[in-house]
Order: structure tokens, then sequence, then C-alpha cells
């Protein structure tokens, strides 16, 4: 569903980029590496309370370049409410699986 929203132009990525899309309310879900820094969580998650925008940590660095077609990415946005909510679905769903399994 990432990669959907990749091509369809309605991600955004790296700490910047993402960032000023929370801030411009475009954002409508935040999803940040598993590998990202304390600091960047610590930003990430202040910005999205803040702004009440929900935020996911997820994946590795390369995981989530790779669900974009780029490299590496430590956090990335979808600015399209639908697809938005697509990928939370998802998202919860995996996290709901892999807790019933441990």
């Amino acid at each position: 569903m990432i990669g959907i929203a990749a091509k369809s132009g309605n991600v955004v990525s790296g700490e910047f980029s993402t960032e000023k899309a929370v801030k411009s309310m475009k954002a409508y879900l935040v999803i940040v590496s598993e590998e990202a820094s304390e600091n960047t969580v610590k930003m990430f998650t202040n910005m999205t309370n803040y702004y009440e925008v929900p935020m996911y940590r997820f994946g590795t660095k390369e995981e989530l370049g790779r669900c974009i077609g780029k490299e590496f990415r430590a956090s990335l946005a979808i600015v399209d409410e639908r697809l938005a909510d697509a990928v939370e679905t998802k998202i919860k769903a995996y996290l709901d699986c892999a807790e019933k399994t441990e």
C-alpha cells in the first residue's frame, strides 16, 4: 500500500519533508523506522501528537526506502487521506497479528 501511495505521488520522505508535511497539515499518517534515532522518534512523536496525526514505528530504514523506490528512509508521511487510512489499517492488522503470535 505504501508503494501504491508513492507511485501516485502521495508520499513524502526524509526528515525535513515529513516534518514540513505535518506542520503544513498535509500529512494524514507518519511512519518512522524502528531504526530511527531516539531524537528523531521523540521529535516526530511530539509533533504528531500536537498536530493530531497518527504515527507508527514500522520497518527498517531499508524496508521503508524499498517500499517507495528509494534507498534508506527513516521517516515518511502519506499526504492522501484515503491511502493513509488504507495503510494504517494494514499496519494495525500486522501489529495485531504480531502481538497474537508472541
